[in-house]
């Protein structure tokens, strides 16, 4: 139990790739007209933003500029190898959820990692069976031909001519490169990248030269995303699968589409809070969590009994998550899981004085007929036209399944450690889940990604927001909502107040380092096991101020972090 614990705190953590010289004020800013404001993880991605923005493009064209460009500097945690959640607000009103998580290859199944009776999670993680179909660059595509002004040819081109000229890495990038080598180093795709020629990981300075990346963009430029998924790309990695024991193929990528699922619209704090549905677990369990405390009056309460709510709100909401979250294609997820009844139901499950003993997931109104329609990086961005945008995407954990498919300078992802590998046996986060989200082939693996708007009852968007940091995503975005239109906290206070994790299983409640001890105390005496997390997850977010004016804000813990000016 102590090892799945520290493996779990140590993957819960993540801390993003960011130049130690840059100011926090380079990751979130407005045009300089006001017209428009981004916010990234990376100063090069939200620079590639305001240039998109510059060249006559709006929201949409930023936020795809900035995640092409997070695939060069961030690749580590994101890039066209990987999936992406996306929730758009278009400027004619309409709110789209655009779904290109990425998808189990056809010959996938539920025991493909089991050996001689028992689970090898490596094979899950690292590796060509750790491969799922990617789908970020199908739902980028889609973005820019529904709604943006710039064509994707003219936003690959930047993203490419900064992979040939290359950066300056920081010392994370450095950080993920070391403590990686060893698995990088069996890909040799991989290695010619991102390690030297006695196989060593590059220090922090060092220039990344990534042309094979560069022609990679070029040839999506030239010949259209049919490159990637029905042309030269999808071919090399049927070629590289065959020859290392995976199981994708070119067939696999022709068939990939994306899907438009219906948003999860529920209410809190006088505004509408829209959320991505499953596969992602986020919009649900965030709508819970947030159902679940409005019948606490957070704002009376004590800063200590505020906590402990908050903790028991997101154990209720893990457990369910564990049970009954899945692809609704494949699985049966109750549409109850986010009914006011249900939030009642559980809300008075919640003791003031003692932490509950969650055994396992409960049921919700009508759990069999009404259901859901069949290291990761997040984007905001947003324009006075009306256009607002959350992508949240991911390759998984740090450099994915650790490939590069040799002359494609692509990281690919391990996606499918987010299926349950068997029932019960957590994934590398701690998380735990069942029967809803095993393998099987052409599903999506459930997902914490949050990607979630926030509007006014005039139909206004008032907020775009969303983090990365694995399960914590759910719980970093819920909180900044209580804090924000709840306590009425501004943005940025709402984004920096110390945070707490709990996701059911283990039964502990994570901590930052900057929790007050009466907090910690309140939470012991409840009966609340604590464990320490340190500073956790990145968040980013645009509101806007009582005069209308853009607030952009990103993960102001990035500047403990990496020292920044």
């Amino acid at each position: 139990m102590r090892a799945m614990i520290r493996g779990c705190v140590a993957a819960l953590i993540l801390i993003l790739a960011l130049p130690a010289q840059a100011a926090l004020s380079d990751y979130a800013r407005v045009t300089d007209d006001g017209k428009a404001a981004v916010a990234t993880v990376h100063p090069r991605a939200t620079e590639a933003g305001l240039r998109a923005l510059a060249d006559g493009g709006n929201a949409v064209d930023a936020a795809v500029a900035a995640a092409l460009t997070l695939g060069v500097v961030d690749s580590h945690n994101s890039g066209i190898g990987g999936g992406a959640f996306v929730l758009v607000r278009w400027a004619d009103g309409r709110v789209e959820a655009i779904d290109g998580r990425d998808v189990a290859p056809a010959a996938a199944h539920r025991n493909m990692y089991v050996r001689e009776g028992e689970v090898d999670s490596d094979l899950a993680r690292t590796g060509a069976l750790a491969v799922a179909v990617p789908g970020s660059l199908k739902a980028f595509d889609y973005m820019l031909a529904q709604g943006g002004k710039r064509t994707l040819a003219q936003l690959l081109r930047p993203a490419a001519d900064l992979a040939e000229q290359g950066f300056a890495i920081d010392g994370v990038f450095a950080q993920r490169l070391s403590r990686h080598a060893d698995t990088l180093a069996r890909f040799p795709g991989s290695a010619e990248v991102l390690l030297d020629d006695e196989g060593q990981p590059w220090l922090e300075g060092h220039r990344l030269i990534q042309r094979d990346l560069a022609r990679s963009y070029r040839q999506i430029a030239e010949q259209g995303i049919d490159w990637f998924y029905k042309g030269a790309f999808a071919r090399e990695v049927d070629a590289w699968m065959k020859a290392n024991g995976g199981i994708v193929t070119v067939q696999d990528f022709a068939d990939y589409s994306l899907e438009h699922p219906t948003p999860v619209i529920s209410e809190y704090a006088g505004h509408q809070v829209v959320g991505f549905p499953p596969p992602s677990s986020g919009g649900v369990h965030v709508a819970q969590i947030l159902n679940i405390l409005e019948h606490f009056d957070l704002s009376e309460r004590s800063e200590t009994e505020r906590q402990h709510l908050i903790a028991e709100a997101m154990k209720l909401a893990f457990a369910d998550r564990a049970y009954w979250l899945g692809d609704p294609a494949f699985a049966d997820v109750p549409l109850g899981l986010v009914s006011g009844d249900y939030a009642r139901q559980l809300a008075g499950r919640i003791s003031l004085d003692r932490a509950l003993d969650v055994g396992g997931h409960s049921l919700p109104p009508d759990y069999e007929d009404a259901l859901f329609g069949k290291h990761t990086t997040h984007i905001a961005a947003a324009d006075d036209e009306g256009n607002w945008v959350a992508i949240t995407s991911t390759v998984n954990t740090n450099f994915g399944a650790k490939v590069i498919v040799p002359g494609t300078g692509i990281v690919l992802n391990n996606q499918m450690d987010d299926f349950s590998a068997q029932p019960g046996e957590p994934n590398i986060y701690g998380l735990i889940g069942a029967e809803a989200n095993r393998i099987e082939p052409g599903k999506r693996p459930l997902s914490s990604m949050s990607p979630t708007l926030v509007l006014d009852f005039d139909g206004d968007v008032v907020l775009t927001l969303g983090a990365a940091g694995g399960p914590t995503i759910i719980t970093q975005v819920a909180q900044t909502l209580i804090n924000h239109l709840e306590l009425g906290m501004p943005l940025l206070e709402a984004v920096s107040a110390p945070r707490l994790h709990h996701q059911w299983r283990p039964d502990a409640v994570f901590l930052e380092p900057i929790q007050p001890d009466a907090v910690r105390e309140a939470l012991e005496a409840k009966g609340h096991t604590l464990r320490e997390l340190g500073d956790f997850g990145s968040t980013q977010a645009i509101g806007r101020d009582r005069e209308g004016r853009f607030m952009p804000v990103t993960e102001p813990r990035l500047e403990r972090r990496n020292n920044l000016r």
